[in-house]
């Protein structure tokens, strides 16, 4: 193995990232800028990050490729959580530095195992019981209207189930897993932390997040979130301290609801760069994915200030569409005042398949609200066979 950044000075820095998706696309971007090379291992060939990264082309689940990874590297990372904390682990034991570290990735994969550690915190989170075998009578002593989830490899709505009262159970997940008070009305807020191998924190401004009624996948993000000053600090510092409570390194989403009482909850928390945190590219003074590198190799953090009120649109594959990309509308989008176009390169689009996303930067947030639904609207990602 390398030895450590802090080790060995910061001179060409390598920084080895599990996962080779948008994320470490954009990752890979940020490190460059900071003079360091992003080494990714992903099973896809020509993955999104290859366009700023060297790939090693393998599976993310096999120990000799991720022995492989951290031979060449200063410090180990991952931009999914799919990934075996135990083989991560074992990269620590022989004096790797992986960051977040393997327990934190395993804590936080489970989602049971994430809600005791809230509560035992001392952390607010939704009620909740553990099910290990989905049973009508279970949830009905729970009562509805409730919140069913996986226990392992939920993300962008999959492996959530919302049942608003007993006749629904059919659409349960027939899974181990847990159910927790469903939250109504809720405001559904992320607010991105990075913390360095230092202790030293930095905290982004709260966004606000609203969701696709049946994908369950983030429709439209606002920066800032519409909730007052004091629901701001409050959100802030309820973040904080869960991140420092894992005592993670890395950059960290946190996402919360807001209760029609005003009282902050905390749903998950991500051990990854977030895309609640997309918007920073374009509307911060230091991006989530500089602040993780920031925060990996110990370097001081990145000012969060925003600069400009934001908001942010998923651009995903067209429904009954599948094959290689042909994006309609983009020189029209490109033209509206304020908007920043991230295309994520993959080679294959699907329906609903995360297919890039578009910020808008105005004045006004209720205008860069419209500009990106705009924008969002123009845009049609179809398929090629």
């Amino acid at each position: 193995m390398k030895h450590s950044s802090e080790q060995r000075g910061f001179s060409g820095a390598t920084i080895g990232l599990v996962g080779g998706g948008q994320l470490g696309r954009m990752f890979a971007l940020a490190a460059a800028r900071l003079g360091c090379k992003t080494l990714v291992l992903d099973p896809e060939p020509n993955c999104p990050a290859s366009i700023a990264a060297e790939q090693i082309l393998g599976s993310v689940h096999d120990s000799a490729n991720l022995i492989a990874l951290a031979s060449r590297c200063d410090v180990v990372s991952f931009e999914i959580e799919n990934v075996d904390p135990t083989a991560l682990h074992a990269l620590e034991q022989a004096h790797a530095a992986v960051h977040p570290a393997p327990r934190v990735l395993r804590l936080l994969q489970n989602k049971l195992l994430q809600k005791q550690f809230l509560r035992d915190a001392g952390l607010p989170t939704p009620d909740f019981i553990e099910t290990p075998s989905p049973n009508a009578k279970a949830f009905a002593m729970f009562g509805y209207p409730l919140v069913q989830k996986a226990l392992q490899g939920g993300y962008d709505g999959r492996g959530v189930a919302v049942l608003e009262h007993a006749e629904q159970f059919a659409s349960y997940l027939p899974v181990p897993s847990l159910i927790e008070r469903f939250v109504p009305n809720a405001l559904e807020i992320g607010v991105m932390v990075a913390r360095n191998v230092h202790g030293e924190m930095a905290v982004y401004p709260p966004v606000e997040m609203q969701f696709h009624a049946e994908q369950n996948m983030l429709d439209v993000l606002l920066a800032p979130a519409r909730i007052t000053l004091k629901q701001t600090d409050e959100a802030r510092a309820l973040a904080q301290r869960a991140v420092e409570a894992l005592d993670g390194v890395g950059i960290f989403g946190v996402e919360l609801f807001l209760t029609e009482a005003g009282e902050l909850l905390i749903n998950e928390i991500a051990p990854r760069t977030h895309n609640s945190g997309h918007h920073t590219l374009d509307a911060c003074v230091t991006d989530q994915f500089e602040q993780h590198a920031r925060a990996i190799l110990g370097l001081p953090l990145g000012a969060t200030t925003q600069h400009s009120p934001a908001a942010m649109v998923n651009l995903l594959g067209e429904p009954e569409h599948a094959g290689v990309p042909v994006y309609q509308g983009l020189e029209k989008a490109l033209a509206i005042e304020g908007a920043c176009v991230h295309l994520y390169g993959k080679q294959e689009t699907r329906p609903h398949r995360k297919m890039g996303h578009a910020t808008v930067v105005r004045d006004t947030l209720e205008a860069a609200h419209a500009a990106a639904v705009t924008v969002r609207d123009l845009i049609s990602i179809e398929g090629a066979k």
